[in-house]
């Protein structure tokens, strides 16, 4: 309930998000308030306990439902203490009643001192343990335990220094507060382990009492005035006890606050902090009392950090003292109870609903919806809806359209109604554009009108808009012949419109009218007309249409139908391409250049091609084609004075004379006449060459230059008339000793390297014949072919093994007396002189 609650700092449209939010604890509490005044409340998870003035307990659910009424006392109640379990209550009162019982049996210890008793406390394992122990404090804190004979045995554990205020039992350790300060007592070694003094002894304690919390089992809490001490309990070494407690305190953390603390309550590692606030008035010099604060605070060694700050307007806050407020806590769900006479307020930390509603309020609602999105499992398909839908009209509004169509994405999801209702109103709004893109067009579809309407949108004013549209959806979405007649009417108006023309040609592709697609293809001479043929195999559809590619692209064209001549064959594409020959020398040539045999019948037109439009590549066909009539060519050559192409043909049929000839005279270049000469390798020519060349001083320099290695200089030297001047003779002359020079170091070097390799290999042979022979009963005579070993190698034997590794039994071959120059193997020998000469051998 956002009455309860207001920033402090009076900026109710802060970014800053509360971390707690508030609302009056009602029902059966209210009731009780408005006819008495809360004087003390304890919290458990189950349940919560509120004293009031009036000395009533009540016993309340977590929503304020009575649940339970106890009548103890008719004056004021001080304190309600509960242990851990929830099943025994202690209870003091202004008059002096103690009262520790079972809540659900009235036995337990019923007892009026003569002396308010402002404390109590039970041990937080009340119901378990056996000696039942709790605290009372009021001018002195007494421990009460039961004995073994069932009695109440009580022991002072503290007096002398005024009424005990406030204390708070937590495991084994007991903490109090009186008017000096806060002693903590250790009950499992029954010692006291430390006093923390009280630091601003201006206060009243009756007024600002002190405030205890219990963080955990070690940590204690203590607010007074308007300081914060944070003690830690530890175990001191066992060296140094000797006649000291075995726990010590050490102060963690100490620090001022702006404020009078009313109570304190840990969250976390972070504290909860009840402040009681005095302002002064614009008009008079007085203080007067303000709302209450509830910060959260981030406890550092010596200072806090404020994480939040909350003024609560709690009622009758005008009325209330610092001892009027108190602050309690409930462990289990971080609950926190601001208890004042005549209201209590209840804090909770804020959750995700509350983190989302605070980014709606705030409008931001791009952050609320990925926090809805995040936290997706605990909330409602339909409230992450609502908050996208908010979204959206929320950048509506703005005019943010695009954000706005973008993020129907997200929201809408697959809710049909919903999208149509968001494509219609961008309609209205005129927007249609913006939300194209983002129209579901997979497994998820709308209405095919939907996709049509916009169409039609972006076809009255956006042409490349609506070509992208076409490109971008799927044929599916729309009726295809509704939108073909469309821009056909179009194309009426605007006739050349390549851009309509292109989606024309797309739409009759997916209607799978591919002729129709084609022809509009290659009229615009667009990229995609190849991959289109391939795509659809339309070969069929372009037989008549050859000479439309060929112009559009010489070179793909020609790719595509010699990559795919099975289906639309040479001769077909030779016939469409007779009426220009250009093109179709250029379809040949690259035919040519793939298989010199396949186009081999159109050979002899190839050489009036090559003639006309490409003489370059010529004389290489001439050179590659063994289809070419030579005479024909021949003729077409000497036609167009070829004189290249004429000498190489002259050459191919034999007449080289005649073919030098023309080198010589019609070219004069001695080089090439020269190089073809080398290439004939005939003594006539290079005479013709010479006889030619004898009174032309630049060719016999050429001459000398180059024939050095195919023709004896001296035969040109010699036929030189006396007299002629001739360029660069002595350089000539130079270089065609220089050469004979280099042909006798060659040799010579030739000589040394073949004497030296000779004579490695018969040092090589000599070794390899110096090796032994191994000789087993696995070899066999060669003559006689029984094993070359006899089966009693006790008797002597004797045995031939020449070096090409053939054996015989000595007696198996002739004796070397009857054959000239010794003996030798029948094997080899035979094999050298002829068949038979072997065994005419043995006979001898």
């Amino acid at each position: 309930h956002l009455d309860v609650k207001e920033q402090n700092r009076g900026e109710e449209d802060s970014e800053e998000e509360p971390k707690l939010k508030y609302e009056r604890l009602a029902n059966g509490v209210t009731e009780i308030l408005q006819q008495d005044a809360a004087s003390c409340m304890t919290v458990h998870d189950k349940f919560l306990a509120l004293g009031t003035h009036f000395g009533k307990v009540f016993l309340l659910d977590i929503q304020g439902n009575v649940t339970q009424k106890y009548e103890i006392s008719s004056v004021k109640i001080n304190q309600i203490s509960l242990d851990e379990s929830g099943e025994h209550v202690g209870i003091c009162s202004e008059d002096g009643k103690v009262q520790v019982f079972g809540l659900y049996t009235r036995e337990g210890f019923h007892e009026n001192f003569d002396c308010p008793i402002k404390v109590v406390a039970l041990h937080p394992q009340f119901s378990k343990s056996n000696n039942k122990q709790f605290v009372t404090g009021g001018n002195k804190l007494l421990l009460y335990e039961r004995n073994w004979l069932n009695r109440w045995k009580t022991s002072t554990l503290h007096e002398g220094e005024g009424t005990i205020t406030n204390v708070k039992w937590r495991a084994n350790l007991i903490a109090w507060a009186n008017s000096v300060g806060v002693k903590i007592y250790d009950i499992s070694s029954k010692q006291r382990i430390t006093n923390v003094l009280r630091d601003n002894t201006s206060l009243r304690p009756d007024m600002y009492p002190c405030s205890l919390c219990w963080k955990d089992n070690t940590t204690l809490i203590i607010g007074w005035g308007s300081s914060i001490k944070m003690c830690a309990v530890k175990e001191r070494d066992p060296t140094e006890i000797r006649d000291l407690p075995s726990r010590y305190v050490e102060i963690v953390s100490a620090f001022e606050t702006e404020f009078f603390i009313s109570g304190l309550a840990p969250l976390a590692d972070q504290l909860v902090t009840l402040y009681f606030v005095k302002e002064n008035s614009e008009h008079m010099e007085e203080e007067f009392r303000a709302r209450p604060r509830l910060d959260i605070i981030q406890p550092l060694p010596e200072s806090c950090e404020e994480i939040s700050s909350d003024a609560l307007t709690v009622r009758n806050f005008q009325e209330n003292e610092c001892r009027d407020y108190r602050l309690e806590h409930s462990e289990g769900e971080s609950l926190f109870y601001i208890i004042s006479p005549k209201d209590i307020v209840v804090a909770k930390e804020r959750d995700q609903d509350d983190h989302i509603d605070w980014l709606l309020d705030k409008k931001k609602y791009e952050e609320a919806l990925m926090a809805a999105e995040i936290s997706f499992k605990n909330i409602k398909r339909h409230d992450v809806q609502k908050i996208g839908m908010a979204y959206i009209n929320h950048l509506v509004e703005k005019k943010d359209y695009d954000t706005a169509a973008r993020k129907c994405q997200k929201v809408l999801g697959k809710n049909m109604d919903l999208w149509e209702n968001e494509v219609y109103r961008f309609k209205t709004i005129g927007q249609l554009k913006a939300i194209s893109q983002y129209l579901p067009r997979g497994d998820l579809r709308l209405r095919p009108a939907i996709y049509e309407m916009i169409l039609h949108e972006f076809l009255k004013t956006d042409y490349e808009g609506f070509a992208t549209l076409i490109r971008e959806w799927p044929g599916e979405l729309y009726n295809n012949m509704t939108i073909v007649q469309t821009v056909t009417d179009h194309l009426k108006k605007d006739p050349t419109n390549s851009i309509l023309l292109t989606t024309l040609a797309e739409l009759y592709t997916y209607d799978q009218r591919y002729d129709r697609a084609l022809e509009i293809y290659l009229r615009l001479r667009h990229k995609d007309v190849y991959q289109l043929i391939h795509k659809h195999n339309l070969f069929s559809s372009i037989e008549d249409k050859i000479v439309l590619l060929m112009d559009f692209d010489k070179e793909k064209a020609v790719d595509m139908l010699l990559d795919n001549e099975d289906k639309i064959s040479t001769d077909r594409v030779v016939e469409e391409l007779k009426g220009r020959p250009e093109l179709l020398h250029v379809y040949l040539h690259k035919l040519f250049k793939r298989d010199h045999h396949k186009g081999q019948k159109y050979h002899e037109r190839q050489i009036s091609l090559y003639a006309e439009y490409d003489r370059p590549n010529l004389l290489p066909f001439l050179r590659d084609s063994t289809h070419c009539p030579l005479e024909k060519a021949l003729e077409i050559c000497q036609q167009r004075h070829f004189v290249e192409e004429t000498v190489f043909l002259l050459s191919r049929m034999g007449n080289c004379r005649r073919a030098l000839q023309m080198i010589m005279e019609e070219l004069g270049d001695v080089d090439k006449a020269i190089e073809f000469a080398k290439e004939q390798d005939d003594a006539e020519l290079w005479e013709d060459l010479i006889s030619y060349s004898i009174d032309k001083p630049p060719f016999i320099t050429g001459l000398l230059n180059n024939i050095g290695t195919h023709v004896d200089p001296i035969l040109l030297i010699h036929r030189i008339k006396e007299g002629m001047e001739i360029p660069n003779l002595r350089d000539s002359l130079v270089k065609i000793l220089q050469d004979y020079n280099l042909q006798i170091l060659l040799r010579e070097g030739c000589k040394k390297i073949l004497v030296a390799d000779s004579l490695s290999l018969l040092h090589k042979m000599h070794r390899t014949q110096m090796r032994g022979v191994r000789v087993d009963e696995e070899n066999i005579c060669e003559a006689c072919h029984v094993t070359i070993l006899p089966s009693d190698t006790a008797q002597p034997f004797s045995v031939v093994v020449f070096h090409c590794r053939h054996m015989f039994h000595k007696e198996c071959l002739p004796s070397p007396g009857t054959i000239p120059g010794g003996q030798y193997c029948n094997i080899c020998s035979a094999k050298r002189r002829g068949p038979g000469s072997g065994i005419l051998d043995m006979k001898k």
